[in-house]
């Protein structure tokens, strides 16, 4: 035992004393042995590679609980990692977090084949059908839930609880068609959620940990569709999904926990982003006055939309709130593990020397996404920042130079969200019904946004540290024209 012992800290020792070889990135290791800059780079990681940005530059090396990371902020130098899929791969971690996260494996499964069957779905004819479904769920959801008030009654809610159960609600009976226990899992799911970022870095607590796989249990009962036990078939997504599971040697078990990572990959997102969008309206009235007047301009012109969502519309304005709303709010990290040594071949002609075994991270939402460099006071909402006199405004420069990835909400290159004309056609769906259905104000006219929860960046659309409390009531014309 204490042989173990001393080979332990020998090995730890070795590898605590790394050093900066010639041509690689600034190493930072901090002053905890192992450790390294795990707590500070967990607690908030925007903030910690900010700093290590101002100290080191657009590229560095940090230690985080045993791992060294690579972190790359050229916006201008990313396709060099996203593009190598021969010395740089993402399904290790990918495993990873699902078995941490989901308990879930799923190794058998080619990324390919995966893509190809997700495409299915979420392109084309799959994507109208899907988005169809979806709007007739809004507007049932949304109306249902004002039924028994009196027209003029104002209701009070979070403006976060109202978004994200609403979207969550209409996405999972589009994707789930279970009716009957859709309020079960939403509250199921909120539990879990809150504790997905600890189970990501192994940093739950036992009764955290108890209380995750409480969750987690009871959302694969809910889940499993009635057919998996003996029951009728539907022909509906979830079906598909679990066809596809089973092609793919997927076992049963395994096939009713990746339901639950389905449910979290398609419905964690568009309720916070609709949350800090309408937020961001409500709190800055040019922006939700010129969001008003287009709607009423296209309604105006096609008096069809009095029941439909513009999504085969020209809608520049809601477009550039929306872009703009992504861009402060999405904290999406990509990475990759390097099973190869690899040459970095930067954008500046520099060149960095990657190591085996060491992950290389890209965090979007530091650089472009908040470079001052790239957008003038990254910091502050502009409804207008992505508007070029009513067109889409898609030339962004740096150093004089026009560049590719200005934002990347939804990731870049042959990894690029599949889901995200879903999403985007139902967050602008429900943005839409929610401004022509109801009056909407906040409680408070100084109030303003939450902060953001610090440990949700890396792990998508950032949620808020608190709510913006709102009242609502039905309008006594639902007509766009009238809003």
């Amino acid at each position: 035992m204490l042989w173990t012992i001393f080979l332990l800290l020998i090995l730890v020792f070795l590898y605590s004393t790394r050093t900066r070889q010639k041509n690689e990135p600034p190493l930072d290791k901090g002053f905890i042995p192992w450790l390294g800059h795990a707590l500070e780079f967990g607690k908030d990681a925007a903030k910690f590679l900010a700093r290590m940005k101002d100290k080191h530059g657009d590229i560095f090396t940090v230690r985080v609980a045993g791992k060294f990371v690579t972190v790359l902020l050229d916006p201008s130098s990313f396709d060099a990692v996203m593009n190598d899929t021969v010395c740089l791969d993402f399904t290790r971690n990918r495993n990873q977090l699902r078995q941490r996260i989901f308990s879930l494996q799923l190794q058998s499964i080619k990324p390919t084949a995966e893509r190809k069957w997700m495409e299915l779905h979420f392109q084309g004819l799959g994507l109208s059908k899907l988005s169809g479904s979806m709007n007739s769920h809004l507007q049932n959801l949304l109306l249902s839930d004002q039924q028994g008030c009196i027209p003029s009654e104002w209701r009070q809610d979070g403006l976060f609880s109202l978004c994200y159960s609403l979207l969550f609600r209409a996405g999972y009976l589009t994707l789930f068609e279970k009716p009957d226990n859709v309020t079960a899992v939403y509250n199921e799911f909120r539990k879990f959620d809150d504790l997905l970022t600890k189970l990501a870095r192994s940093s739950v607590k036992r009764e955290e940990r108890k209380m995750a796989n409480i969750s987690r249990e009871r959302l694969w009962e809910l889940l499993s569709p009635n057919w998996l036990s003996g029951g009728s078939e539907s022909n509906c997504w979830q079906q598909s999904y679990r066809h596809f599971l089973k092609e793919e040697g997927v076992d049963a078990e395994m096939q009713k926990r990746a339901l639950l990572l389905q449910l979290w990959t398609t419905q964690c997102n568009a309720g916070p982003t609709a949350f800090w969008l309408l937020g961001f309206l409500l709190t800055h009235p040019e922006a939700m006055e010129a969001v008003k007047s287009e709607i009423r301009g296209l309604t105006l012109r096609d008096t069809s939309l009095q029941h439909n969502p513009p999504e085969a519309h020209s809608t520049p304005v809601l477009d550039s709130v929306l872009s703009e709303t992504l861009r402060l709010t999405a904290a999406v990290m990509i990475r990759r593990e390097v099973v190869q040594n690899k040459i970095l071949h930067m954008a500046n002609g520099q060149e960095y020397h990657l190591r085996q075994g060491d992950i290389v991270c890209l965090f979007p939402f530091l650089s472009p996404q908040m470079d001052p460099q790239i957008h003038q006071e990254p910091q502050i909402f502009q409804y207008d920042r992505f508007l070029n006199d009513m067109t889409v405004k898609d030339k962004f420069y740096k150093d004089g130079k026009r560049l590719k990835y200005y934002t990347m909400p939804w990731g870049a290159g042959t990894n690029i969200c599949v889901g995200k004309e879903f999403a985007v056609t139902a967050i602008k769906q429900f943005v839409y019904l929610l401004l022509t259905h109801l009056d909407l104000e906040m409680c408070d006219p100084e109030a303003k946004m939450p902060p953001v929860n610090p440990s949700r960046y890396g792990f998508g659309m950032l949620q808020p540290d608190g709510d913006l409390q709102v009242r609502y009531r039905l309008k006594r014309t639902q007509h766009a024209n009238r809003i």
